[in-house]
Parts: structure tokens; sequence; C-alpha cells
């Protein structure tokens, strides 16, 4: 349970942690350049693959941090790509869902590959027990994700 304020130790974690974090993004998202799509689709796309299933404008938006103009915008091209569809919801037409098409699927699946791919290449310069430790640190970080 997170307390109201942090100790120093915790706070040089917690920022030593989110430049690592920041980098190692930084370092894979060079692979993206393959998917042919710009960083916010290719984003938002993620979110609709990943995130667990079908999606309104709305709460894609909210996701994305972003206007629901812009995010308009962005599902437009999406769809325009035949990344994604739109589904009225039959009880309330008002609603429409969101939902990646094979093809969308199959440029994030790729995407992701790409990405585990070019750190997995950099944890086999490191020591297996340096691995494990850094397994380890993915359950725990895996854990503060999901709180």
């Amino acid at each position: 349970m997170p307390t109201d304020r942090a100790s120093p130790r915790d706070e040089q974690l917690a920022d030593r942690l989110h430049s690592a974090a920041i980098h190692l993004l930084r370092r894979v998202r060079r692979e993206d350049a393959a998917s042919g799509l710009s960083g916010p689709r290719l984003s938002a796309l993620s979110v609709i693959v990943f995130g667990g299933g079908p999606i309104t404008l709305g709460q894609l938006a909210l996701a994305e941090q972003v206007r629901p103009p812009t995010m308009t915008r962005l599902v437009n091209a999406l769809a325009a790509d035949g990344l994604v569809t739109r589904q009225r919801d039959p009880a309330d037409g008002r609603i429409t869902y969101l939902r990646a098409t094979p093809k969308g699927q199959a440029l994030l699946r790729a995407g992701r590959t790409r990405r585990v791919a070019v750190l997995a290449g950099q944890l086999g310069g490191l020591s297996g027990k340096d691995r494990e430790v850094l397994a380890r640190a993915a359950t725990l970080l895996e854990r503060l994700a999901s709180r």
C-alpha cells in the first residue's frame, strides 16, 4: 500500500526506474518505423489490439490522453488503412465500438515481435545471474503496474 511520502531512497530508485524505462522504450521504438504508421496511430492501435476487447472512441481518447476530435482523426486513418472497424452497439446506436481487424492485429504483433527481439538480443549479452535478477525485477514491475 503506497504511503503519502516516499523515502529519499525510494524516490531515487523510482527516478532510476523511470529513466531506464524511458531509455529502453526509446531504443525499441526505433523498430516502429517498419510498421509504416505514425507513433500516435501505433499507440491508438496498440490500445485497441492489446486492451482486451472492443473499446469506444471516448475510452480510447481517454486512454491516449487526447481529445475526442483528435482520436476521431486517428481512428478514421486506421479505418482507411483497414486496421480497425467500427460497430454500433445494437442496444444503443449512439455507441460505436472499435475493433482491430486481423490486418491490424498482425501489424501490432509483428511490431511487438521486433521490439522484443531487440531486447532479447541485449539480454543475451548478460550473465545468467543478471538475467535471473531481471526476471525477478520484471515480476515486481508487473505487480507495480497492476496496482
